[in-house]
């Protein structure tokens, strides 16, 4: 098992350019903005031949209170998970009482703690460093994580304060490959429980969960095994109404949270029964189909609802999320885990359909039956005429159909093959694209041979039409 480094130090000192630079990523959010980072991040780095995990934290600060509180149980956890701690101090705004507050934290740890003074491009190292001896954790590292300056010796440091076997582990034992886990984004509105279902489906308190709106601004990755089967849950921050956010930061966690579903296989829509199905959820449901992620919808917080407020959010379901008839609804409580457990099979049949392999046979099958039932409209006087299909493409699964006009199909019956294909090869949890191809002609721009015969009779039918034209002009 690979060796795990955490990286700890009160808000602003720079440890989230440090892991994106040990990383080699942008996976953790960055920003002069203090307390940006609130859960633990983990990642992969390697100095030399030797590979590692590193974890970002949140700041620790004084007197912790409200999400500040969680910020720090979430980085005291990665201290006792860790093998090494890299506590970052900056180097501009020397030692503070909150530095000193850490360093007895890290103390009573009892980890093996490398001191590294930040933000020191442009000054003396020695200068910068001299006065953070005082913190009695060692000699002081200089660096600068957001030029890379001095990273290697930090590690080497680091790396080389721990036991032996803790670097000559199996890292394959650590996390599953990426292409064997299924990769499954939460996604929702602020405050809807998106990271209390997380928790609950994990088992633990592994993101920062707090009673406001906007906790969570970064997208945090979480690896995890249930029953053989590998995932990894993708917690995303809330997505406001565009006229609604202001704040920069706000725009990037925006930003990460739709660059989560590209990176995920199944997304999960959260809803809030309590708040109500609003056009910002249906907005969240359109991002989702238009990358072809395959869908699942948990509406949380169904637990003390009366039946009248069910029926009414049944109602607006059916609504508001009326086109979402290929997507497995399920009634939950987050908080209290009611049918939470549903949620991972649903998402295994999602992510099944995606990938499913079909076959040209069973698909011109489909597309034959479909036609005999309800044959394609006239266009411009004409029939459509659809030949076979065969399959595009997988996550989602794109249907190429090929025939006469085919490309001016119109929409609704591109919407009634859809649902036919759906129905049929029962493809449960995906979005289904139609490409149509019209077959070209294969005589077109050759020239027709007529043969002897067929030069005499069109020479006869000559004589014939020019004779008629003149006994016309005589009259």
């Amino acid at each position: 098992m690979d060796p795990v480094i955490a990286l700890v130090g009160r808000p602003n000192v720079g440890k989230s350019t440090l892991f994106n630079h040990l990383t080699r990523s942008r996976d953790a959010l960055v920003a002069d903005f203090p307390g940006l980072t609130r859960d633990r991040q983990y990642g992969r780095a390697r100095v030399g031949r030797q590979p590692f995990v590193v974890i970002d934290t949140g700041g620790l600060g004084d007197d912790p209170e409200g999400v500040e509180a969680g910020m720090h149980k979430q980085a005291m956890q990665a201290v006792e998970e860790a093998d090494g701690v890299v506590f970052l101090v900056d180097g501009r705004a020397g030692i503070t009482p909150g530095d000193q507050d850490v360093a007895a934290r890290l103390r009573r740890a009892g980890k093996p703690v490398v001191l590294a003074v930040n933000k020191t491009e442009g000054l003396d190292p020695g200068v910068a460093g001299a006065e953070f001896h005082a913190l009695g954790l060692g000699a002081p590292a200089p660096i600068a994580a957001a030029h890379g300056h001095g990273i290697k010796a930090l590690l080497e440091a680091v790396l080389g304060g721990l036991p032996r076997e803790r670097l000559e582990g199996d890292s394959a034992a650590v996390v599953p490959e990426a292409d064997s886990a299924t990769r499954v984004a939460v996604l929702g509105r602020p405050n809807v429980g998106k990271s209390t279902l997380i928790n609950r489906l994990l088992g633990e308190e592994r993101v920062l969960v707090y009673d406001a709106p906007g906790t969570t601004r970064d997208s945090i990755e979480v690896p995890f095994e249930k029953d053989g089967r590998h995932y990894t849950l993708i917690d995303t921050a809330g997505v406001r109404r565009r006229s609604r956010v202001q704040e920069s930061v706000e725009k990037f966690s925006v930003v990460k949270t739709l660059a989560a579903i590209d990176a995920a296989h199944v997304v999960i829509i959260v809803l809030d029964a309590r708040g109500r199905v609003t056009e910002q959820d249906a907005h969240l449901v359109g991002h989702a189909i238009e990358a072809g992620r395959g869908l699942v919808i948990a509406v949380n917080k169904w637990d003390g609802l009366s039946d009248h407020d069910k029926d009414d959010v049944r109602r607006l379901l059916r609504v508001k999320l009326g086109f979402l008839e290929f997507a497995e609804i399920h009634f939950i409580s987050a908080l209290h885990g009611t049918g939470v457990g549903l949620l991972l099979e649903a998402v295994d049949q999602a992510h099944e359909a995606g990938n499913r392999d079909l076959s040209t046979g069973r698909l011109t099958q489909v597309l034959e039956d479909a036609v005999d039932r309800h044959p394609p409209p006239l266009v411009r006087g004409r029939r459509i005429k659809l030949r076979y299909a065969h399959q595009g493409g997988r996550n989602p699964p794109v249907i190429v159909v090929h025939g006469n006009q085919a490309e001016r199909t119109p929409r609704d019956y591109r919407r009634y093959l859809a649902n036919t294909f759906r129905d049929v090869l029962k493809l449960q949890g995906t979005p289904v694209r139609l490409e149509f191809k019209t077959t070209g002609n294969p005589f077109e721009g050759r020239r027709n041979t007529l043969s002897e015969r067929q030069q005499q009779r069109r020479d006869r039918m000559i004589r014939h039409i020019k004779k008629s034209e003149k006994k016309k002009k005589r009259r």
